[in-house]
């Protein structure tokens, strides 16, 4: 006799049974569980004590699931229709997926089969098809993975720490996406599919958005950087664990470190040859981009390409401008959004910003976050020579710089948009690297456990997805932070941290999904990482 906790309610059972018996509910809005605190597929028979939580779209670890059940249809219906086809997954622009097919010939062809893999996703859907779990040795999968030529997958097995390989089998078809499955096709109906040449982006239920799928919204620049990241990281062999690994084994390793700082020195000087070209124009330069992009370090290093390039540029901190607390309006509960735009003076902003291009002496206000007020003003002035430098989270907004005429702004979005992949089909998430960014240097800088990090980054997330993103689309020029060592370097830091969360923590199921992929990569000392590099910013030992 054990007794389950479901929901709240407790029951009383003689016999292991199903978590899928347990649902009261046939509309199937469920797609994992948490018991006691650990993740488990609805297949999963429980014979003991325990706490069970089901897990819907709106939760973003069910998401994780649901998107990667969703990759292991379309590579399904791959299989099915077109097994000749070589493809590959990477997260792209409007919280999609995309597909790039990597041997398609004909580009005319794309519209036909993108109908006729959706057909056949949704043919399966209803097939309403099992998906079961099952384990191979790892030379039993080394044998398979040569057999059907997934050298991709192939190179990655030697990385596996663990000595036993998972599949997941249904109709026949054997793959692994890294990640708990759905319990059958049919838990997949919500999905679109969208050319996207060379390929298509599919979309589907985000927690974000209530477990709905949002609008496809088109950013054609944005877009345009992730090709180019790709296309670095094909071009230096480093889009997948195993390549960037070899690159980690190698003696040349201080080579591949400082090519890609090189990359990040080029887009510098890029920048800076666009600021000079037209500084008759350009007075002021806004940076933003989400958490953990590297934004300061960047700014820093900004300054100093512009003082090669003959400039004396002054930097101006938004924070400076925030408002007295009790100035700031609550909302609705009574709470105050530290985020929102209205926390800022914005006409005195403006203001200011004006008057300093046109020469005027400005009195720049000084915020002390101890008293939460406003403790004085410091005197400024500056020439043609001077342009301004403002970095943080509103400074895209049109709003905060309305009076600036838009010929003398520069508008730079910055964001880490690396293109690394585990193998074709399983990406790794541009989030998850600036989550563990973040949770890198909250313990190096602030002492603060991976656990408070990971409990905040909901939050910082809807900010992110409300002030900065609607803005990227609007920016001259976007900085891709990324550095395709950079997992190698903080994979050690990471890991320390992340393990120190117990298992009951409810923070603990993404504190593994972590670990789990960080095992893959070999370590690179950070006595490589020069003193400048934007990864200083989360590892410490920065020059700024």
């Amino acid at each position: 006799m054990f007794t389950l906790n479901i929901e709240g309610t407790e029951k009383q059972y003689k016999e292991k049974v199903r978590l899928l018996d347990l649902i009261d509910d046939p509309a199937r809005d469920y797609f994992i569980a948490l018991v006691n605190n650990r993740m488990r597929e609805l297949h999963y028979e429980v014979d003991y004590d325990a706490t069970v939580e089901f897990l819907n779209t709106e939760h973003p670890e069910a998401i994780h699931v649901y998107e990667a059940s969703m990759r292991y249809l379309i590579a399904m219906a791959f299989h099915n229709l077109y097994p000749e086809f070589e493809f590959k997954f990477n997260y792209s622009i409007s919280r999609s997926v995309f597909c790039h097919i990597l041997n398609l010939e004909q580009r005319g062809e794309l519209g036909r089969i993108i109908d006729e893999l959706r057909e056949e996703m949704k043919r399966l859907v209803e097939a309403d098809l099992p998906i079961r779990r099952y384990e191979m040795d790892k030379d039993e999968a080394v044998e398979f993975y040569k057999k059907h030529g997934y050298d991709d997958k192939l190179d990655v097995i030697k990385y596996r720490p663990e000595d036993v390989v998972h599949f997941y089998e249904c109709d026949g078809y054997l793959n692994y996406m890294y990640s708990l499955m759905v319990p059958s096709t049919g838990y997949l109906k919500e999905f679109t599919l969208r050319a996207y040449p060379p390929g298509f982006v599919f979309q589907y239920p985000r927690a974000e958005t209530g477990g709905k799928i949002p609008p496809f919204v088109d950013a054609p620049i944005y877009g345009r950087t992730l090709r180019e990241a790709n296309r670095w990281v094909e071009m230096i062999e480093a889009n997948t664990i195993a390549k960037m690994n070899r690159h980690a084994e190698s003696e040349r390793i201080v080579d591949f470190v400082q090519m890609n700082e090189a990359k990040h020195n080029q887009m510098l000087s890029e920048i800076g040859q666009r600021v000079k070209e037209n500084s008759g124009d350009v007075r002021l330069i806004a940076i933003a981009g989400p958490s953990s992009s590297g934004k300061t370090t960047f700014s820093n290093r900004l300054r100093v390409e512009l003082m090669t390039q003959g400039m004396n540029p002054v930097m101006i901190s938004l924070d400076d401008y925030y408002l007295d607390r009790d100035q700031i309006e609550p909302d609705e509960n009574g709470h105050i959004d530290l985020e929102h735009i209205n926390t800022l003076d914005i006409d005195l902003f403006n203001q200011n910003m004006l008057d300093l291009i046109q020469g005027k002496e400005v009195k720049i206000p000084n915020f002390d976050f101890m008293t939460k007020k406003r403790s004085g003003y410091k005197k400024l002035q500056i020439t043609a020579n001077n342009p301004i430098i403002i970095e943080g989270i509103h400074a895209l907004n049109e709003t905060l710089t309305e009076l600036i005429p838009k010929h003398q702004k520069f508008k730079i979005f910055i964001s880490p948009q690396l293109q690394l992949n585990i193998d074709y089909h399983n990406p790794i998430s541009i989030t998850n690297l600036r989550l563990l960014r973040r949770i890198v240097r909250d313990k190096k800088f602030r002492n603060a456990p991976a656990s408070k990090t990971i409990g905040m980054w909901g939050s910082v997330r809807k900010g992110e997805f409300k002030w900065i993103y609607p803005h990227q689309e609007g920016a001259d020029y976007i900085f891709n932070s990324s550095l395709a060592y950079e997992l190698c370097v903080m994979k050690k830091y990471a890991l320390d941290t992340l393990m120190e969360i117990p298992r009951d923590s409810e923070h603990f199921i993404t504190a593994n999904r972590l670990i789990k992929f960080l095992k893959y990569f070999k370590d690179v000392d950070d006595t490589y990482v020069p003193n400048n590099s934007l990864l200083r910013e989360f590892i410490g030992g920065s020059c700024f």
